[in-house]
């Protein structure tokens, strides 16, 4: 161990050391002796160094804020030996995890795994507070220098969690509800990097029993590589569509529901083979699985195309909308349609707004739906603003329960100060939190502008309008954000189970009235 300049460490120093030596040469700027001087004598070193340029990289930066943020969170008296031994086992317990893809965007995707050339946590590494500060808090509590213990550190969890995950608070209801009943979720491109690392955690975090489509060989590869402890079988469950038993069955059913849409016989046995969505979706419409994510990879439409042909709407849809939910500094949004209908009719507007309804309660909060125009109620009389007045007629109309009120401009919506000068009368009171846009155009845009300006949190999109539960992620998604859309796919599986069970007693209770 050193901390005094830069050469005083000679080769054949590192030479005549033990097996192994482990050699934390730490002088800054130039340390004690270059690592690759060091490996060129010593290959089996293990080599630490005070900078960044260097593979391990010993930093304060990896303890302090967290050490403090554990000892005030339980009003610590002191720091003493325990906390910082707390904070040194959770440092050498998370080394050891698989990197996380937040270090690993960071470094161009490119993380190793615990070794010699990684024996310390990258310090872009997001857990590094959820790990430390509670293993400091515990250890305060448990030494008697805690004025503030913590009952129960669950929810003490899930406050870091918050913190770090800037679309914690709003998800929150959703994780807590899709852990109590985990559902099947088939993941089309089980091989991405994204995919894999979010299974790790979906696996982790117990929110789903993930099923992954890809070839053995490739996977298996691929958790090496990127340090995953996941493997088929225990973990999860991997389908390879080269080599599946019920193959034969699946083409048949993609051919009777696609037949009279081109696909062939023939042809369905081909595509069952190259895309993976159509097995997916398959999966889900045949009750092999609770719900799809696909998307990562292709082209949106097309995977679109897959799932109105194999699942369909739910009964009584006239057609999908996408749902698009952006977490701003200045609070969470729903914005529809995102993806799919072009220029949606008043009676599509007022569809797409009660199933975005639905959606919204599942993250535990009320519906306040505004319908966007360039017209402020009334103040023009274009083809765009009748339409929209029109789709707040029928709601009204309608579904007189929602919260709901149109056409309004987008500050109209969020500025409830605005709007009582505008028009008092309005049935929306507060801040609006769906915003039903007129046409494809302007969701896309004011969904893109958003996340640019605004510097948001995306989730989804989410499919609103199918028969069974299946969303088609972006290709930009992120690992985290493909953990989010599984939480929300799995709470819409346990609805769809949960209304299902619930017809099944009304038609046996009718069957046994008769």
């Amino acid at each position: 161990l050193g901390l005094s300049a830069g050469g005083v460490l000679k080769p054949e120093m590192a030479k005549q050391m033990a097996p192994r030596p482990l050699i934390l040469a730490l002088a800054n700027p130039d340390p004690e002796i270059d690592p690759a001087a060091a490996l060129a004598v010593r290959p089996d070193a293990m080599i630490c160094t005070g900078r960044s340029d260097y593979p391990n990289q010993v930093n304060n930066v990896l303890c302090f804020p967290y050490i403090f943020r554990g000892a005030l969170d339980v009003g610590a008296t002191a720091i003493n030996e325990e906390m910082k031994r707390a904070a040194v086992e959770a440092i050498a317990g998370l080394a050891r995890e698989a990197p996380s893809d937040v270090a690993a965007r960071a470094y161009g995707g490119e993380v190793s795994t615990f070794g010699p050339g990684s024996l310390i946590p990258n310090p872009f590494d997001p857990r590094l507070i959820l790990r430390i500060a509670p293993a400091v808090a515990k250890a305060a509590m448990d030494s008697g220098v805690a004025t503030r213990p913590i009952a129960d550190f669950t929810p003490y969890q899930d406050r870091l969690n918050e913190f770090v995950f800037r679309s914690g608070f709003i998800m929150k209801p959703v994780f807590a509800q899709a852990k109590t009943a985990p559902k099947r979720v088939v993941y089309a491109e089980g091989e991405d990097e994204r995919v894999l690392r979010a299974t790790q955690a979906v696996a982790e975090e117990g929110l789903a029993h993930p099923i992954l489509i890809g070839r053995p060989v490739v996977i298996e590869a691929r958790l090496e590589r990127f340090g995953l402890a996941i493997r088929p079988g225990r973990d999860f469950t991997l389908i390879n569509p080269d080599d599946d038993s019920r193959y034969r069955l699946y083409s048949q059913t993609y051919a009777e529901l696609a037949g009279r849409k081109g696909i062939t016989p023939d042809a369905a046995r081909t595509v069952l083979r190259t895309d993976a969505t159509v097995i997916g979706a398959l999966m889900v419409q045949r009750g092999d699985a609770d719900a799809l994510l696909c998307g990562v990879e292709g082209r949106f439409r097309t995977h679109l195309r897959h799932i109105r042909d194999i699942i369909g709407y739910a009964p009584g849809v006239e057609d999908f909308a996408a749902l698009s939910l952006v977490i701003t500094p200045k609070g969470a949004y729903f914005l529809a349609d995102t993806e799919v209908r072009t220029d949606p009719t008043a009676t599509e507007i007022a569809e797409m707004a009660v199933l975005a309804a639905r959606h919204v309660r599942r993250f535990g909060l009320e519906p306040k739906i505004a319908l966007l125009s360039h017209s402020d109620f009334g103040s023009f009389d274009t083809q765009s603003a009748r339409k929209m007045r029109a789709a707040t007629a029928l709601l009204a109309a309608q579904h007189p329960e929602l919260e709901i009120d149109g056409e309004m401009h987008g500050d109209t919506a969020l500025d409830p100060a605005l709007r009582e000068r505008v028009f008092p009368y309005a049935r929306l009171k507060g801040r609006a939190n769906v915003l039903i846009m007129p046409t494809l155009d302007a969701a896309n845009i004011t969904y893109q502008l958003i996340k640019a300006i605004a510097d948001a949190l995306p989730v989804g999109p989410i499919l609103i309008g199918s028969a069974k539960p299946a969303h088609i992620l972006s290709q930009s998604v992120t690992a985290r954000g493909i953990v989010n859309m599984t939480a929300v796919a799995v709470v819409e599986a346990q609805d769809r189970h949960r209304d299902g069970v619930a017809e099944a007693i009304a038609s046996e209770l009718a069957e046994r009235s008769l």
